[in-house]
């Protein structure tokens, strides 16, 4: 099992659109991000957060990595409580890719 935990990419300032899209340079990045994991990565799904930015990244990644699912999670969002997934993944083998944000990503990581 490999978990690949992805910050979604550079998004449009909420004051621009509060939905907060990925922004053109957030695109491009994304883009070139895929395809240089596409050469050395496998997942059997990329989960996100739901988030209009996540969900754009995941689809990014998506066309690169070729995934068999791709989907909204819960508990990916900045402020949730990272503790739920630590036990999600104990019973997975699956290599899996979360796309989420900060800070909930950062203290997934140091669990």
């Amino acid at each position: 099992m490999r978990i690949y935990l992805v910050q979604h990419a550079e998004a449009k300032p909420e004051e621009e659109d509060p939905a907060r899209p990925l922004s053109k340079k957030g695109e491009e990045e994304a883009v070139k991000v895929a395809k240089f994991l596409a050469k050395f990565v496998r997942v059997s799904k990329i989960l996100h957060s739901g988030k209009l930015r996540a969900l754009q990244t995941a689809k990014i990644l998506a066309e690169e990595l070729l995934p068999e699912e791709v989907r909204e999670a819960p508990g990916l969002a900045p402020l949730d409580d990272p503790l739920p997934w630590v036990e999600k993944l104990k019973g997975t083998e699956e290599d899996l890719m979360l796309v989420g944000h900060m800070p909930h990503l950062g203290k997934l990581a140091s669990l």
